[in-house]
């Protein structure tokens, strides 16, 4: 009996499993032909702040960064860090702003580059959700 079971309940549950997540999927889909990059440029410490701007006046980086067609979303100094700069970018440039990046910003920052995606929202959305729950 409970081999038989196994066989029952367990492609009910994958298919529970399926639509609770295709569901999940649906409700938090961002609409946008952009993508979000996330731009860590780390300060290099052994270096004073008018070598680091010497060298980006060497590199044009002030003419490259960001490339044309490119939207800054934010671009945050951290104190201690370097600089943090989300982009707007259409998947197809994303090579364009690689390429930028080795360019112009190396040499002079360490850099770290993030796939993004705005989650403020999205938080927001859960937050009300759980709070309605919560109050049933």
């Amino acid at each position: 009996m409970q081999k038989y079971l196994r066989f029952i309940i367990i492609p009910i549950l994958c298919v529970t499993g399926f639509v609770q997540s295709s569901i999940a999927a649906e409700e938090y889909t961002i609409n946008t032909d952009k993508i979000l990059v996330t731009v860590v440029l780390k300060h290099q410490q052994d270096k004073s702040l008018s070598e680091l701007q010497k060298k980006m006046d060497e590199n044009r980086f002030w003419q490259s960064f960001p490339p044309k067609g490119m939207e800054i979303d934010s671009w945050y100094v951290m104190m201690g860090l370097g600089q943090v700069i989300t982009l707007k970018v259409a998947p197809k440039d994303l090579r364009t702003l690689n390429l930028a990046i080795e360019k112009s910003a190396w040499g002079i920052f360490e850099t770290d580059i993030y796939p993004t995606y705005e989650f403020k929202g999205i938080a927001q959305s859960i937050k009300a959700k759980k709070a309605l729950e919560d109050n049933e």
